[in-house]
């Protein structure tokens, strides 16, 4: 079962008003593929294959039914970038992020200008699910993460139909 907490942040930009939503969750279906991410350091990703010893949230995060793959990066300790694919006009950004370690990562969208961090806790996975529903969303680009050695992570990048803001 999937639970989410949301919060609202309203972001004015030129001429536009550019809303961003992100939430936490836990997602029960955390096997589901992830998507791509984007920052503006070097890769130097190592990914490492699954074990039967890794707890199962440390699979990218799953997508909610109606959302669709854009992207996705296997468990990887490091810095990386992640290409994603082009959605539809109307679509929302989805970056979800998986992670456990002692540290903080730094995930960067540079196309939509959305940067948010995620600390990560050595003995628990923490996973953050992001929705970004601003102009040129819709648009195919990189999402970035810089990450600690030690801190494991995995994202599933997606699309989907903007939360509404209550």
């Amino acid at each position: 079962m999937s639970h989410r907490t949301t919060v609202g942040l309203s972001v004015a930009c030129v001429a536009a008003l550019l809303t961003v939503a992100a939430c936490t969750s836990d997602h029960a279906d955390a096997g589901r593929p992830s998507r791509p991410t984007h920052s503006s350091a070097p890769s130097a990703a190592v990914t490492t294959p699954p074990s039967t010893t890794e707890p199962p949230a440390q699979k990218p995060p799953g997508l909610d039914s109606g959302e669709t793959l854009a992207g996705h990066q296997d468990v990887t300790s490091g810095s990386a970038s992640i290409a994603f694919s082009e959605g539809r006009k109307s679509d929302a950004l989805i970056v979800a992020v998986n992670c456990r370690g002692t540290g903080t990562i730094k995930v960067a969208v540079q196309s939509v200008k959305v940067s948010f961090p995620l600390d990560c806790v050595a003995d628990e996975v923490n996973t953050t699910y992001n929705e970004v529903a601003v102009k040129g969303a819709d648009r195919a680009g990189v999402v970035s993460v810089q990450a600690p050695s030690g801190v494991r992570w995995s994202m599933t990048i997606g699309r989907g139909t903007p939360a509404q803001e209550e």
